[in-house]
């Protein structure tokens, strides 16, 4: 592998982890494309997952200190039987976490072994990729009909476990994160600014395990050619680039631009399932 290629590779998945596009999809077109070996986008994609963890801390550095504060304060209040005190925004954030957690968990723990052997497949990953625009595309417009636009107080533990189940659904080569959380959100009639910051806080403690997890893994593949210099290019590259797609998603959900991305899936989904009968 080269510095280039790590470069290449560490933009692809800090925009596309956080953009709803699927950073599995396009590595994986990345890597086929670039003609760089699999073990060595294994080893490579595991320690640029270091870099987008960062991105998500960055960006939501205030809301992420405060939930681990008021988790705690949680506990102690729990303990003691003075119950949970969820009107508390940082509470009921952790809380809510949580729950949306354990679904994704334990689908990743049961699923993660049979999407393993068809993360390379392109016919798989067109098909996820035209499920995930035709989910932000409908998750969208469904906002058009609803009139009760449910803020982070009006949630509870069913919209979280809903939507840890569309992140469980996202273990699917070319189905998109961001794009499943947000669309089940969405779909449930939370608003734009609360789906999009609960998305991107419930992806924290997934990338994280996945990351510790895998890293065991990878150190068992090996480095192989990897030097130092192309993990840290590719994790800083990582990093910015997935700063830069969180705020520009943030924008455009705003904006009422999310169905946008629903082209641009559709298009790469079936470009992906013509190449894969050729």
């Amino acid at each position: 592998m080269t510095l280039f290629q790590a470069i290449v590779l560490g933009i692809v998945q800090g925009i596309t982890e956080f953009l709803p596009v699927s950073s599995s999809g396009h590595l994986a077109l990345t890597q086929f494309l670039l003609g760089v070996p699999e073990d060595r986008v294994f080893f490579l994609t595991v320690m640029l997952h270091i870099g987008t963890l960062f991105s998500v801390l960055v960006v939501y550095w205030s809301d992420l200190v405060n939930i681990c504060i008021e988790f705690f304060k949680m506990c102690a209040d729990a303990l003691k039987g003075k119950g949970l005190g969820l009107e508390n925004e940082y509470r009921k954030l952790a809380f809510l976490i949580i729950i949306g957690t354990i679904p994704t968990g334990i689908m990743g723990l049961l699923l993660r072994d049979i999407f393993a052997n068809v993360y390379t497949s392109q016919r798989v990953i067109g098909i996820a990729l035209i499920a995930t625009g035709t989910l932000l595309w409908t998750s969208e417009r469904s906002q058009m009909f609803q009139d009760n636009k449910r803020e982070l107080p009006e949630m509870t533990w069913k919209n979280a476990v809903v939507v840890g189940i569309f992140q469980g659904l996202a273990i699917t080569p070319g189905m998109s994160r961001s794009g499943a959380t947000i669309s089940g959100a969405l779909f449930q009639g939370i608003n734009k600014h609360t789906a999009t910051r609960y998305s991107f806080l419930l992806s924290f403690p997934i990338i994280a395990l996945a990351t510790m997890l895998e890293v065991v893994e990878a150190m068992e593949v090996g480095t192989g050619d990897l030097t130092l210099s192309m993990l840290m290019v590719g994790i800083i590259t990582s990093f910015l680039a997935g700063v830069f797609a969180i705020r520009a998603l943030i924008r455009m959900i705003a904006q009422g631009r999310l169905y946008y991305f629903s082209f641009y899936t559709w298009a790469l989904g079936s470009g992906s399932l013509i190449l894969s009968f050729l």
